[in-house]
């Protein structure tokens, strides 16, 4: 009984390995009993006597060295609760580790099917492991794109907001001193409403500009895409055009922008409008002599009011066609002619409840008649109709005739008219849709010349929807 103890407290003093076969013994004394439990009596037949050594083993993995008090009671007739006990007492005092080594051991000896089966689980682990390795590194690679990408956005969103507000800042500065003169006159004594006109009118300003410059990009861009475009076709005809170094932009180029800032005031804008506005007329009139003087156009002033309630009760009340109702897809234009004695046109306008489109377009023509005419199509594009205000019973071809001399010496009349050259047409304010239920929009023109100014309100959009429209236009001397 010594020499057992001895052996016992020997082996439970050697040291026990972490591991077996590429795994935890823990685990794999999991894997081999669940192996023994699913296969026993199927795809292994062990002896009676194997079959208790393995029970005794497992006995200590779990319950530890046999106690005789914890030991189930057993009966008369109980042969193999009697000898499972024997068995496990035989254990003595070896550890739960050891027992679970013990099991594998044995059964290893006694299956032969047991260890390619380990092996098999831990190829199938090893696999699992390195998929779930790589996984957790493309995951870990795509964040740190992600993280990349956005801090660049953040970088590039930093320098766009910093060449805004730069650009915001040297437009402020020049156009300061002329706006704060307006306000004053328009609300004497009160610093806090001209403040907010002046903040209005340098938005307003802001606006017009980039819209502008968005324009001339635009145009930019279409002239180099049409030019890459005939220069593929030249090359070759089946060939298509590779144009990826042109592609659009919606955002100008600010810095761009800024080296072009020389000028004072509200006429910073006046070398992009001589050319965007400049290019139609000369288009139409390649060749001609004639409007060479009519291409150089100043870009229009565009302002705010708040007094918008005020406005429409003054235009209600007043004399004149000040208030129109512009059915839905219809556009009114109102004819308004230069005045021998004026040198600039200033407008206002305002509706009730909805937006309306807004534009401003210069008719290079002799004014036929000193009134102001309103014209209602239904859509932008109807300028081919005629208005009877419009016509002229002079013989004066640039202002369009009714009767013209064939080129055989005969005379067209209404019964057999010829169609007389159409006069150029610039674009002074592109139509935009303008938020004029909140506020009045008010703005001014100097004139470029004789002719007349066409004042669009564009209701083309709006399907269902009529909107009442508001407005005065007038001149300076």
């Amino acid at each position: 009984m010594a020499s057992g103890t001895s052996s016992s407290a020997a082996a439970s003093t050697a040291p026990q390995p972490a591991e077996k076969w590429g795994f935890p013994l823990q685990e794999l004394y999991r894997l081999a009993f669940a192996f023994y439990k699913q296969n026993s009596g199927k795809a292994i037949h062990l002896s009676y006597e194997d079959n208790l050594k393995l029970i005794a083993f497992k006995q200590q993995a779990a319950l530890g060295a046999f106690n005789t008090s914890r030991a189930p009671a057993l009966g008369v007739l109980d042969v193999i609760g009697r000898d499972r006990q024997q068995h496990w007492q035989l254990l003595g005092d070896i550890t739960r580790e050891q027992a679970m080594e013990g099991f594998v051991d044995l059964l290893d000896t006694m299956c032969s099917a047991f260890r390619p089966y380990i092996e098999a689980v831990r190829q199938d682990r090893d696999e699992t492991l390195r998929k779930d390795l790589r996984r957790m590194e493309a995951e870990k690679e795509a964040r740190e794109r992600q993280e990349r990408a956005q801090q660049e956005l953040l970088e590039e969103g930093y320098k766009e907001e910093l060449q805004r507000r730069q650009l915001q800042d040297a437009l402020n500065k020049q156009t300061y001193q002329q706006f704060k003169l307006y306000a004053e006159k328009q609300f004497p004594g009160n610093p806090e409403q001209q403040a907010v006109l002046i903040h209005q009118l340098q938005k307003e300003h802001y606006h017009q500009y980039m819209q502008q410059l968005h324009l001339q990009n635009q145009n930019q861009q279409q002239t180099q895409q049409s030019q890459s475009h005939e220069a593929g076709q030249e090359e070759d005809n089946n060939a298509p055009s590779n144009n990826n170094n042109h592609s659009s932009h919606n955002i100008p180029d600010l810095s761009n922008a800024m080296s072009g800032m020389k000028l004072s005031d509200l006429e910073t804008q006046q070398q992009l409008g001589e050319e965007e506005q400049g290019q139609p007329a000369q288009e139409q009139h390649d060749g001609g002599d004639d409007y060479d003087d009519y291409v150089m156009i100043r870009p229009a002033k565009i302002w705010t009011r708040p007094d918008i309630e005020q406005f429409k009760t003054e235009v209600s009340a007043g004399d004149g066609d000040g208030v129109i109702t512009i059915g839905h897809g219809d556009t009114v234009t109102v004819r308004v002619p230069t005045n021998m004695n004026g040198k600039c046109i200033f407008w206002e306008f305002a509706t009730d409840s909805y937006d309306i489109g807004f534009g401003i377009y210069f008719e290079w023509a002799k004014p036929v008649t000193n009134e102001v005419t309103v014209h209602v199509s239904d859509s932008d594009e109807d300028e081919d109709c005629v208005d009877e205000d419009y016509l002229s019973t002079t013989e004066d071809l640039e202002s369009g005739s009714l009767s013209q001399e064939r080129s055989d010496g005969s005379v067209g009349s209404l019964s057999n008219p010829i169609v007389a050259p159409k006069a150029p047409i610039s674009i002074i304010v592109p139509i935009y849709r303008r938020e004029c239920y909140n506020e009045v929009y008010v703005g001014s023109h100097s004139y470029p010349g004789e002719g007349v100014y066409l004042l669009k309100f564009d209701n083309s959009y709006s399907i269902w929807r009529s909107k009442t429209l508001y407005y005065r236009v007038y001149y300076e001397r």
